[in-house]
C-alpha cells in the first residue's frame, strides 16, 4: 500500500517530467476506478498547462491552468496504485488505466490492480475539497505547532495518545509516528484520560 513516503516520493519523481508542460491527450483504458474517472476529463485536460505539484497527506494535487481559469488534479494510489513517466510510443500494461499525455512527449501513466486509487478534477485550487477540509496540519509544516496543539487540546477529555492520532488535529500515522515513542522524546508522561500538557510543554 502506498503510504505518504511512497506518495512523497512520486510527486517528487514525476514532477520534473510534467511540471511547466502542455496536456495534449488523456487515454482513459478503465474508467471504473473507487470514484469512477469523470466522462469529460480529457476534454477538461487537453490545452492545460501543468503548474507545481502538491502533496497533500496521501493525495497528489496537480494544479492546471485552462482557459476557464485554475483547476486541480486530485490524485490517491489507494492500495496499490501508481503514477509513473513513460514515453510517447512505450505500450501500456495490464492494469495501466490512465495516460496523460504531455507535448515534450512524457506521459504520466496511472497503474492500479486493484482500482482502489482514483482520479478527480476540482475547478479551482482544490483546497476546499471535502476530502481534505477535515484534515490537520502536515506535522513538520509551520502550521503544525505548539499554539495549534495547545489550541485543540484545551478541555478534551481524552487520552494524549488518541488525541495526537486524530488526523484533524495533525496528519499522521501510527507506523510514522508511534504516539509512545514521542511522548517519550518529548518527556511527557500525560497519556491518562484528560491529562493534558501545559502550553510550555506543547511547545
Amino acid at each position: 500500500m502506498p503510504e505518504l513516503p511512497e506518495v512523497e516520493t512520486t510527486r517528487r519523481g514525476i514532477a520534473p517530467y510534467i511540471e511547466g508542460q502542455e496536456i495534449t491527450e488523456v487515454r482513459v483504458r478503465q474508467p471504473r476506478l473507487r470514484v469512477p474517472v469523470p466522462d469529460d476529463l480529457a476534454e477538461r485536460l487537453i490545452g492545460a498547462r501543468v503548474g507545481e505539484l502538491a502533496r497533500r497527506a496521501k493525495y497528489l494535487q496537480i494544479p492546471l491552468a485552462t482557459a476557464d481559469g485554475s483547476a486541480t488534479l486530485l490524485w490517491h494510489l489507494g492500495m496499490s496504485g501508481s503514477l509513473r513517466i513513460a514515453r510517447l510510443g512505450d505500450l501500456p500494461k495490464k492494469h495501466d488505466h490512465v495516460d496523460v499525455v504531455t507535448a515534450s512527449g512524457y506521459v504520466l501513466r496511472y497503474h492500479d490492480p486493484r482500482r482502489f486509487g482514483f482520479v478527480d478534477w476540482q475547478q479551482g485550487a482544490g483546497s476546499r475539497d471535502t476530502r481534505l477540509a477535515h484534515l490537520g496540519p502536515e506535522p513538520l509544516s509551520d502550521a503544525f505547532n505548539g499554539q495549534w496543539l495547545y489550541r485543540l487540546s484545551r478541555d478534551k477529555r481524552v487520552a494524549v495518545k488518541p488525541f495526537l492520532m486524530d488526523n484533524r488535529v495533525v496528519w499522521v500515522r501510527a507506523i510514522f509516528m508511534p504516539p509512545k515513542r514521542c511522548l517519550w522524546q518529548a518527556s511527557t508522561r500525560a497519556v491518562r484520560r484528560g491529562e493534558f500538557p501545559k502550553r510550555a510543554t506543547t511547545r
